[in-house]
Order: structure tokens, then C-alpha cells, then sequence
């Protein structure tokens, strides 16, 4: 600390000012309407709100699907009606062909980067993924784009996407009808990935299958856009016009089918047993299986050759999936949403048990109350998770979701872990949560992934956080982004899907963790929760653009955000505030008595030289000789003089009874001087340790740094002493280094591994000679 002493007179003037050089400086606080956003219009308004002429496409579909347990396949075919509200005339229309994102050719494929080295060593599974990439016939066959006469209408494919051209304009307010058929070979999906496909079980034989994008579905036209025509290549996900459905999907007779969407002919598919299960399930307080484990179980024995066709409807929905398999187990309980009853249903097979029947439809129940809480009230009248080869993936009312417990080889018993259980908790909030991001709240995935994926994975955090104590939450908490922030190859949150680098720590973590901070650093809770429900209400069953969520964010909280939002969504800095020193600053009284007593206890606190030191014992001349000695030998510099107390006089006759007061103000003057060395600005979070044991919690807002964001300085006035600081003491910044938010700087604990060397004696020769393992060997063994 460095001690200095000031007149009272000159306590005003402690504002610290910072030298700017005008042509360097970057302004962290200047508005986003500069150079980030479109202007405001009648579409989308400044405040963040659909304006009064916005508008968006109407997709609707008449669907019936055929699948081929026998071969892995599917045939099916659509009738689309397709409604232009824009005020545009439409000579083209585009679908995207997602399953040819696996064809070999593809650009996902084709676009995929390797090397040598990283080619020397795979693993099995690798090799088979790469091998059938080359030789499995995936893609669409289109059998069929007809008008409803059945004329042909011309179309052309350009690799994930097809444009389909109209025989004459279709005019603002107009709607027309086409019809599309296809067929495509499933994908296994443990092999090539993706977001949907069939999982084998070699003990039963049997199939399970999750059919996600298996249909044509018409691309998003919308104003800030256009055409959302870009090519899928496995990242950047879809961007979709509601619309409404009804799906017909035939299947083996002793399949059971989960869909979006509500099943219209139960009397036809289901037992009558099952039926009455359903409907015990709506006023249930647990899970009530609609198929049981049992059931289940003799049901993957047997085996048809019938089928059955399912029928469901879905009204107001951008998609549509469904899972099919005979060995799904089926739970169900209703949940009263406020405004409407919500079905939560499980689908999966005696391999995801005892897991999945005690955790997964409650997961789903727990995920839809916090999400209205901090969103809407979930509009749809089922909720579905469903077990399979997909890890976790979303769609409407219908989610996969993948953990499950292992067998052990020797026993046969089953288990699982911590990570899996708190996995599967979480991953089915996660996916649950994309029924309002963006399954309702309709951003445009193949653009924004963030838009989706992190305001999720922030509602993920609060609802993990009301499960239980202490849950282990993966993404949220500023503490966890800090590697992330600090490291090389980045980019900034706003950066197309396809090209972001560390895709899960930029799509979901860091926007999670900045929205965490904004409601509990920022803006606080009450405010931001607000603003979020105002979002979430405002593009409900909309299209938002990331301008329309930042301004409504300002709009509905009163705070002013760009300087925030441009720091972390549009750039890589990070936060690195440093507490470089500590300054304390009393009043000097200008008494002679109190400020020379006082300059020689500081000077004394300075240390001896060395010469001094070793000198000690030296015999000196004046020691030797008394009459040497004269008045400096008695009086010093800290001796008060007449002088001295004829001019403290006088200046107190100068001065009035206010002024006098503040000679004798005995406060500390604390000016502490921090350093910006990660670029992106914060409020400055701060505890005082006092030394009479008590502490205090300071919080500077970010605009301090407003004329100098790379030093600067704050004034802290108190009555009593510091004997300890610290900077972001509840790690709520995301500040990358805190061995220097100390004052006094703290020692960075750390352990010592130790280990035994290993001498390598291991040789070619002893290698050699090692007997040989034979086929013989081995049966005598």
C-alpha cells in the first residue's frame, strides 16, 4: 500500500481522470445501431417487436409414410399447401432435402477437412463410419412433384436443397397446392451420425427407429432474409414455417409409435387396456405405464408381417418426427399446465432401465413448469421422450434422448453412473427446453445456432439448479466459461453456424454463462426475468432475428446493454480485471503537532540501509567528542517550530467552521487502480476486508470504464482501515486469472505429483521371444 498525505481542501478534486488519446481509442460503450444492426422497419420495430406489417410463410402438410422393417427404408409421399403471406410474388419455391447431407457427394461430406496424421491412427468405429459414407446409398429418391391434377412440375435439385418452380407467380395472399413423393434408405445412426435414424439390437434382433428430417420440407422465406437456402452440412440446423399436420405412418402391426403431434385413431392401433392406461395417466401423480416392461419384452419375441397405420395431428407446429420400434416400454402422466393439461409420455426399451421409468417423464414434467416460469405456458397437448441411438435431439412435442446403464460382463447386473443419471436428467431438460427455443420461439437455426442453443442451455441451468442441491450443472456458471474465454482459435458468438470453432463452449456455453450474468450481475433478477418473458411472449410462434432479442432485452429492462452485448456476442475478448495497487490518502490537518509526528512514524517505517545496518556497531566521532554536538544534533526535521505554529495559526484564522471541520476529518481515502488486461469490460466487484474483522461488498457498474477502458482508478472513502481486497470474490464476471484480483496478493496453491520413473527395460529382444499365443494353447486353457 502506498501511503500519502493530501490537504482536506483537495479532497474534492480525487476524481481520476485518464489521458485518451483520441485517434487509439476504442469505445467498449458506443451503440450497437452504429454498425451491428438493420434498421428498424414495420416488420421489426426499434423496440425489439414485431411491427405491424410483419408476417410469415404457412406450410401445410397431408402425409402418409410406409416403413420397411425388413430393409431399413421408407416411402412415402406429401401433399404440401403452401400459403404466401409476404408481400412479395413468389416464382420458386425451395425444399430442403436434408438426407442427402449423407450422400457422399454431398457438400457436408465433400467439405470435410482431414490429414495425414490424423489419419495414422482411428479407431474402429472411425473406419467404419468413413467407409460407409463411401459405399451406403443414402439420399432421396424423388418419385413425384405434381400439381393436383398429377401434371409434373419442373424441379431441380442443387445438392441439400430442391427449387421447385411455379407454373405462374404466386401472388401476396395466394396459396397453392403440390404434392412431392420419395423414398430413402435409414440410416444406422450409431454409424453415420446425424440426427435421426435405426438402432440394431443384436441379442432380440430387432429395430429401433427415430425419423427425423425424413421429409421434403419447404425452406423459410421471411423479410430479413429471403430464402433461408443454404446447404445443410451437419451443423447449422433448420429454419422452418409452422404449419399444420396430419401424418399417417404405417408401420409392423406390433410396432408402437411416438409422434408429434396427438393420435387420432387409438381405437385402431391400441388394446383396449392400453386405452384405459392413457386415460388413468391424465389425472395420475406418478408414470403409468401404458406399455409395460413385460409387455415389452414378449412383444420383441415375436414378429408380423401385418402392419398398422398410425394417425396423428399436429396444429401449429415447424416439424415433424416420430420413433417406431416393438420394443418400446410407454409411460404417461398429465400435468396441469394453468391453461391447458399436457400429457408427459416416455418411450423406450427394457435396455434404458431402471433409469429411464424413474427419471425421464419426470424430467420432462420438471423441465415444463420452470420453463413457463421464466418463458410461456407450454401450448402443446403432449410432451415425448424417447430412447434411442440419438443422444439428444429436438422437435415438436417429441424429443430423443439417449443415456442409459451398462451391463457389467461378469454379473449381468446393470448400472449406472453419476455422469449418466445427471446426463439423462439433463439432457432430456435440454431437449424438452427447444420445445419453446426454437421449437416456438422460431429463430433461424442454420444462421444463429446461439439463438437457440444458448438461451436454451441457459433455461437448462435454472431448471437444473430447482432439481436438487448442489446439481452438476455443466454450463451456466461464469466460473466454467473462464478456459474457454481465455483460449486461442475463437470466434465471436455472432459467426454462422458452419463456421464456428469450439462449437459447444461458443453456441451454448458463452451465451448460457452471458445471460446467466446479465440476471445476476447486470441487471438483476426481477428486470431481466421480465425482459426474457417479454421475448419469449413477444416472438412466440415468430420469427426473431438477434436484434429483435437484444433490443426487447433493453427495451423491457430499462438498461442500457450495447456496451455488454457488443463486448461478448461480437467479439473474443475476455474478462482479466486486474487490481494493480492500493493507495491510501488521509487528510492532512495542517497542525504541526499531529502532521510531523505523523511524517516521522511513516519515514520510520522505511527499512535501514544495508550500510546503516552493518554500521551499527561502529564507534562514531560524536560519541567520542560531546562538545561537537550542537542544536541539530538535539532537534530534527519532525521538530515543530514557532514558525510552524504562527502559520498553523493563521491559516485556521483564514478559514470558516465548515473548513476547519474538514482538517479534522479522520476518514480514509482508498484510491485502488485497476487494469483491463482481457479487453472486455465489467462492473468491478469488490469485498473490503476491514481490520476490526468485518467486511463490505462494493459494486462498481461497467461504465467506468466508459473513458478509458484499459486503466482506471475509483475512490473508496471509509471510516475504517482495509487490510484485504478482492476482486470478483463470488466469481461472477467470468474474470479468466484471479491471482491478481488480490490485495495483497495471494500465493496460487498447487500440488506436487510425484512418481516413480520407469526405467523402460522392456526390449525388442525379450518381445521377441515371448511364447506365442495359439488356437490350441487357448483350447487347452
Amino acid at each position: 500500500m502506498k501511503l500519502t498525505h493530501l490537504l482536506g481542501v483537495a479532497v474534492a478534486s480525487m476524481a481520476v481522470s485518464q489521458a485518451i488519446n483520441a485517434q487509439a481509442f476504442d469505445d467498449k460503450f458506443r451503440q450497437l445501431n452504429d454498425d451491428k444492426y438493420r434498421s428498424p422497419n414495420i416488420y421489426r420495430t426499434a423496440s425489439g417487436a414485431p411491427g405491424h406489417g410483419y408476417w410469415q410463410q404457412q406450410a401445410d402438410y397431408d402425409i402418409q409414410v410406409t416403413l420397411n422393417d425388413e430393409n431399413q427404408s421408407i416411402n412415402a409421399r406429401s401433399t404440401i399447401t403452401y400459403t404466401n403471406n409476404s408481400p412479395d410474388t413468389l416464382r420458386y419455391i425451395w425444399v430442403q432435402l436434408d438426407q442427402n447431407r449423407f450422400k457422399k457427394d454431398s457438400i457436408g461430406p465433400q467439405a470435410s477437412a482431414s490429414s495425414a496424421e490424423r489419419m495414422k491412427k482411428v479407431s474402429f468405429s472411425q473406419m467404419e463410419t468413413m467407409m460407409t459414407q463411401e459405399e451406403f446409398p443414402a439420399g432421396y429418391t424423388i418419385t413425384d412433384v405434381s400439381d393436383p391434377r398429377g401434371e409434373q412440375m419442373d424441379y431441380i435439385i442443387n445438392d441439400t436443397m430442391m427449387r421447385i418452380d411455379l407454373d405462374k407467380p404466386l401472388k401476396s395472399g395466394e396459396s397453392i397446392e403440390f404434392n412431392i413423393g420419395w423414398k430413402f434408405n435409414i440410416i444406422e445412426a450409431d454409424v453415420l451420425g446425424g440426427r435421426g435414424g435405426y438402432e440394431y439390437f443384436e441379442d432380440d434382433g430387432n429395430y429401433l427407429y427415430e425419423m427425423a428430417q425424413w421429409f421434403p420440407r419447404v425452406a423459410a422465406y421471411y423479410d430479413a432474409e429471403g430464402w433461408q437456402n443454404k446447404q445443410f452440412m451437419g451443423r447449422g440446423e433448420f429454419t422452418l414455417e409452422f404449419g399444420n399436420y396430419e401424418v399417417a405412418i404405417t408401420v409392423p402391426a406390433d410396432h408402437i409409435v411416438a409422434a408429434t403431434g396427438t393420435l387420432q385413431n387409438p381405437d385402431d392401433v391400441l388394446t383396449d387396456e392400453q386405452q384405459e392406461r392413457l386415460e388413468q395417466a391424465e389425472t395420475a401423480d406418478k408414470p403409468v405405464k401404458i406399455v409395460t416392461q413385460e409387455e415389452a419384452l414378449e412383444n420383441e419375441k415375436e414378429g408380423t408381417s401385418e402392419t398398422k397405420t398410425w394417425v396423428f395431428k399436429a396444429d401449429n407446429v415447424r416439424d415433424f418426427a416420430w420413433a417406431s420400434s416393438r420394443k418400446f416400454i410407454w409411460d404417461a402422466q398429465g400435468f396441469d399446465n394453468g391453461e391447458s393439461d399436457v400429457l408427459a409420455m416416455s418411450y423406450y426399451p427394457e435396455e434404458g432401465n431402471p433409469l429411464w421409468e424413474r427419471y425421464s417423464t419426470a424430467s420432462i414434467i420438471h423441465t415444463i413448469e420452470h420453463y413457463n416460469k421464466y418463458s410461456f405456458a407450454y401450448p402443446y397437448p403432449v410432451a415425448i421422450s424417447v430412447n434411442g441411438p440419438v443422444g439428444g435431439m429436438e422437435y415438436p412435442m417429441l424429443t430423443f434422448n439417449g443415456p442409459r446403464p451398462y451391463v457389467d460382463e461378469d454379473s449381468g447386473e446393470k448400472y449406472y453412473s453419476k455422469r449418466t443419471k445427471y446426463g439423462l436428467i439433463s439432457v432430456i431438460i435440454h431437449e424438452i427446453g427447444h420445445s419453446y427455443f426454437p421449437m416456438i420461439v422460431n429463430s433461424d437455426e442454420r444462421q444463429w445456432t446461439w439463438m437457440d442453443e444458448g438461451l436454451n442451455t441457459y433455461l437448462q441451468f435454472l431448471a437444473e439448479q430447482a432439481w436438487e442441491d448442489d446439481y452438476p450443472s455443466w454450463r451456466g456458471e461464469a466460473r466454467n466459461i473462464t478456459g474457454y474465454m481465455a483460449s486461442q482459435n475463437q470466434m465471436p458468438i455472432m459467426t454462422n453456424s458452419e463456421s464456428i470453432l469450439q462449437f459447444g463452449n461458443n453456441a451454448y456455453g458463452k451465451p448460457a454463462t452471458a445471460l446467466n450474468i446479465l440476471r445476476e450481475t447486470i441487471v438483476g433478477r426481477e428486470l431481466f426475468d421480465f425482459a426474457f418473458r417479454e421475448y419469449s411472449r413477444r416472438w412466440k410462434f415468430k420469427r426473431p432475428t438477434p436484434e429483435d432479442f437484444f433490443r426487447t432485452l433493453e427495451d423491457a429492462s430499462g438498461v442500457d446493454l450495447d456496451w455488454f452485448i457488443r463486448g461478448w456476442f461480437y467479439t473474443t475478448d475476455h474478462v482479466d480485471i486486474s487490481l494493480d495497487k492500493v493507495n491510501l490518502l488521509t487528510v492532512n490537518t495542517q497542525d504541526p503537532e499531529v502532521e510531523k509526528a505523523w511524517k516521522k512514524e511513516v519515514d520510520q517505517q522505511d527499512p535501514k540501509s544495508i550500510t546503516a545496518i552493518r554500521n551499527e556497531d561502529m564507534v562514531k566521532k560524536i560519541a567520542q567528542q560531546e562538545h561537537l554536538r550542537d542544536f541539530y544534533n538535539e532537534n530534527d526535521e519532525y521538530t515543530v517550530t514557532n514558525a510552524d505554529r504562527n502559520e498553523y495559526k493563521q491559516l485556521l484564522d483564514g478559514l470558516d467552521d465548515e473548513q476547519k471541520e474538514m482538517l479534522k476529518n479522520g476518514k480514509n481515502f482508498y484510491v485502488l487502480d485497476f487494469s483491463n488486461k482481457g479487453g472486455l469490460v465489467m462492473p468491478i466487484l469488490l469485498d473490503l476486508h476491514f481490520a476490526d474483522g468485518t467486511k463490505e461488498h462494493v459494486r462498481i457498474p461497467a461504465e467506468i470504464w466508459r473513458r478509458s477502458p484499459e486503466h482506471v482508478s475509483k475512490l473508496l472513502i471509509r471510516d475504517k482501515k482495509i487490510d484485504q481486497v478482492v476482486v470478483d470474490p463470488y466469481w461472477e464476471t467470468a474474470d479468466t486469472d484471479t491471482s491478481n484480483n488480490y490485495w495483497p496478493a495471494r500465493a496460487v496453491p498447487s500440488r506436487i505429483e510425484l512418481y516413480k520413473r520407469d526405467h523402460g527395460d522392456d526390449s525388442m529382444m525379450e518381445r521377441y521371444n515371448e511364447e506365442l499365443d495359439t488356437d490350441d494353447k487357448n483350447a487347452e486353457e
